[in-house]
């Protein structure tokens, strides 16, 4: 069972949530807003720091002037190393078990599928094995943060690309409040990946299908940039040759294509250190139904998103409901956190007005006719908490993607909540560390490097 301090926290959240969730009920109708908001001010938000001054550089990116629509990038250090050659398999070193803390030892879990888990890598600010020789703080004007050097100075590290969609039950939560800016730094650095938090509009101003076509939005962004700094490497190779093999200023890498008011259009981070064809959706509760929908998506699309390609997807407690109960539905109803009344009053929000439906396509993943065929979803990880009445639902939308032969495991952990692994009180826990590094290890299988393959 969850501890004490777990379950009066649980009281008070839920009373607050509960009263939020009445308030925009009541305020519902008079504030429809097409611009939108990502962020409520009741949230505590974390500030952006592109210098690496704990392992990850972060930069905030508002995407639409028509929208609120932003992201959040997260680069992990490690893209500072120098590439590797892909002549040579690597090879990774798992620590001992018996090195791993005593907490995490008591860790148990049922139903988790994959080797044992591996310890978090810490990193210093600046430390020795960071490749800081290739590190380039902009030290002149008003920008202090991390700017890649010129394609003169050598070929970057490129890593995988993760898709991030917080929860918060559509009406809350945040690419920027510190609960997903901790959760994100995790993963970039246990994954090494560049994670990109979607800042998506929030429900009641903007109902579906807005924040589902927002994700949608991102992922066609980060197919333009990909495309586009394929452009700028063009034209700076032969801007290059045409003056001898003449070296550029640091600044002149990505700053060829410029938009109508001389500002550039590609987006540095991503062009230096991004490698597209390895890209990865991750939702949290809500989250998560808005990355089984932008997978959808990217199966429709195909070619048309090229070079990007979306690998594998992970489904954290994802927030599906039905009109026919499941038994985790009527056993667990009042759970802890979110219970199902509360949730219900959720769906009510971001749902059209007179179209509420429990099985609505974008609450109900077992109902015929969404569309593509199952057997063309990516591989995909579902976690699950033992005392999560939306527990039941995700495990047989896994099922149903075991039967068509794609990869769907399911990790269900032992004593856990709703969003046991990515809400503010809860992510210093043990489990929520557990998690993390599962994820990673599953992960790993899907945007290793041919040659490179992550060995247990």
């Amino acid at each position: 069972m969850p501890s004490v301090a777990v379950k009066l926290y649980s009281v008070f959240f839920k009373f607050l949530l509960k009263h939020r969730l009445q308030n925009r009920i009541q305020t519902s109708s008079q504030h429809s807003d097409s611009f939108g908001v990502t962020t409520r001010p009741e949230e505590v938000v974390a500030a952006a720091n592109p210098s690496f001054a704990d392992g990850v550089a972060t930069k905030d990116i508002h995407m639409d002037p028509l929208t609120s629509l932003s992201i959040r990038i997260f680069l992990p250090e490690s893209a500072l190393n120098a590439p590797e050659s892909r002549s040579k398999p690597r090879t990774r070193s798992i620590p001992e078990p018996q090195t791993r803390s005593a907490h995490l030892d008591s860790i148990t879990r049922r139903k988790s599928y994959g080797p044992p888990l591996l310890e978090e890598r810490r990193s210093n600010s600046f430390g020795g094995g960071s490749g800081v020789e290739c590190l380039n703080l902009m030290t002149e004007g008003p920008y202090l943060g991390y700017s890649p050097p010129s394609v003169a100075q050598g070929e970057r590290r490129r890593l995988p690309v993760v898709l991030q969609f917080h929860g918060g039950g559509w009406v809350s939560g945040g690419s920027d409040s510190v609960a997903n800016d901790v959760f994100c730094r995790r993963i970039a650095e246990l994954c090494d990946v560049i994670v990109i938090a979607v800042g998506y509009r929030l429900a009641p101003e903007n109902r579906y299908p807005a924040a589902f076509e927002d994700g949608v939005k991102v992922l066609n962004w980060l197919a333009k940039q990909a495309n586009l700094a394929e452009c700028s490497r063009s034209m700076s190779g032969g801007k290059s040759g045409g003056h001898g093999g003449g070296e550029f200023k640091k600044s002149d890498a990505h700053k060829h294509i410029v938009d109508s008011f001389g500002a550039t259009v590609v987006e540095p981070w991503l062009a230096a250190h991004a490698d597209p064809s390895r890209c990865v959706l991750l939702g949290a509760s809500c989250g998560a139904n808005i990355a089984d929908y932008v997978a959808r998506k990217a199966v429709e699309g195909g070619k048309l998103l090229d070079p990007v390609m979306v690998v594998a997807q992970v489904l954290m407690y994802p927030f599906f409901i039905g009109s026919v109960p499941t038994r985790s539905e009527i056993k667990l109803a009042n759970s802890y956190f979110y219970d199902k009344a509360m949730c219900t009053l959720a769906w009510k929000l971001f749902l059209p007005e007179g179209e509420f439906s429990l099985d609505h396509p974008s609450a109900n993943p077992l109902v015929p006719g969404r569309g593509p065929p199952l057997k063309l979803m990516p591989p995909t990880l579902t976690v699950v908490a033992e005392h999560d009445w939306m527990r039941d639902r995700a495990i047989a939308y896994s099922e149903e993607l075991r039967k068509v032969n794609v990869d769907a495991p399911v990790l269900e952990y032992k004593d856990a909540v709703h969003e046991f692994a990515t809400l503010d009180v809860l992510l210093k826990s043990p489990q929520a560390q557990v998690c993390a590094e599962d994820i990673a290890i599953w992960m790993k299988k899907y945007i290793s490097l041919r040659g490179h393959e992550f060995s247990y």
